[in-house]
């Protein structure tokens, strides 16, 4: 049956989504619809929003959502009506990269989360006169009430777990984490530093301190960021702006250097500064999203002194392993999802947005009338 929503409705690169009536299709055979409670507000969207990231438009964005399955097509087998669920990034569970378990560099990850369609060109959205909006983002464009999903990228969730809070699990804290924990898996008693303290650079801090490492710096020029990722897990706070040279000063501070880095800003500048913070050997996971090629120079003596960079996409995890194990971890207390959010009502996503920008706001969530 089709079904109405309220939805973000992106018209024009470089504007604000605005509230609009739309329609949801019936669902094919593998999809789920969800209703939203909670969805994250992620900087990927931001840069879709300003054309950094080739969506088409008219579209709805929106890939942090967690909400609760209202219907499911006959196909579905391991969901079912009632079950609370996160989503996460799309990926086809059957090429190459899926099969060995790295589904974030699925084969057709760009067509599945970037396209706006369903495989076969269709929609799974309309706004209220029946023109065709370009949905599926990530798998889910979930800044609405409603988000139609799959099997594929919603992933259950224990029935005690808060909804709301839950969503930025699906992208942001799970880029961070697994950078940490699938990525670079230091060893206990060893250092990091991490670049950028926004969700991601903070999801890594905690990973840090459940990997057990010794030293944690945080790095971030806001002040405000360093009060919050102390108590989550850093060891030493900085601020490059204070420094000509952030690399050397996190080689004093740690007498020759870290064994890892988080870059989680994505310029050049931070890149090089992460890479300069490393001692010998050390490793570098660069995560940080950047509109259009984004080229990077680097000096090739960090790396033909040991020092490795890698990049990294959404932690590099299967969210249908890693999610529950950081479910886990929060539901034990050592990873607090909730000490990095403020929530805001759907209605209020000006306001929502502009703290983002503002970097008032570590992770905000968008929540919905569950009535709605």
């Amino acid at each position: 049956m089709t079904h109405t929503a309220t939805a973000a409705v992106l018209r024009d690169y470089g504007t604000t989504p605005r509230a609009e009536p739309i329609e949801l299709p019936p669902l094919r055979p593998d999809e789920v619809l969800v209703r939203i409670g909670g969805v994250g507000i992620c900087h990927t969207d931001l840069t879709a929003a300003a054309g950094g990231v080739p969506i088409p438009l008219p579209a709805v964005l929106g890939h942090e959502g967690a909400g609760t399955v209202v219907e499911i097509g006959p196909d579905v087998t391991d969901l079912d009506v009632g079950d609370p669920v996160v989503l996460g990034f799309d990926s086809c569970r059957t090429c190459r990269n899926c099969a060995r378990g790295r589904p974030t560099y699925c084969t057709r990850f760009a067509p599945l989360n970037y396209g706006g369609r369903r495989a076969d060109g269709s929609t799974t959205l309309r706004d209220a006169s029946g023109a065709p909006l370009h949905g599926n983002w990530f798998g889910q464009s979930s800044f609405a009430s409603l988000a139609i999903a799959t099997e594929r990228n919603a992933v259950r969730l224990p029935d005690d777990v808060p909804l709301v809070p839950a969503g930025p699990l699906g992208c942001g804290l799970q880029t961070g984490a697994g950078a940490v924990l699938r990525v670079l898996r230091p060893e206990p008693g060893s250092s990091i530093a991490v670049f950028g303290l926004g969700a991601v650079g903070m999801a890594a801090v905690m990973a840090a301190r459940i990997a057990g490492c010794g030293t944690v710096v945080g790095v971030d020029p806001n002040p405000r960021r360093h009060a919050l990722a102390r108590e989550l897990g850093a060891t030493e706070t900085l601020n490059p702006d204070e420094h000509t040279d952030p690399g050397r000063r996190i080689r004093e501070i740690t007498g020759g250097g870290v064994d890892h880095a988080v870059e989680a800003v994505g310029t050049e500048a931070v890149i090089r500064q992460a890479l300069a913070s490393l001692t010998i050997p050390g490793t570098c996971a660069t995560l940080g999203l950047r509109a259009g090629r984004n080229p990077v120079t680097v000096d090739q003596t960090h790396l033909l002194n040991g020092r490795t960079l890698t990049g990294v996409i959404e932690g590099d995890a299967d969210p249908h392993v890693f999610l529950p194990e950081l479910v886990r971890l929060w539901q034990q207390g050592s990873f607090p999802v909730e000490k990095l959010i403020r929530t805001f009502p759907f209605e209020r996503f000006d306001e929502a947005l502009a703290a983002v920008r503002a970097g008032d706001v570590v992770k905000a969530v968008l929540t919905f009338d569950p009535q709605e």
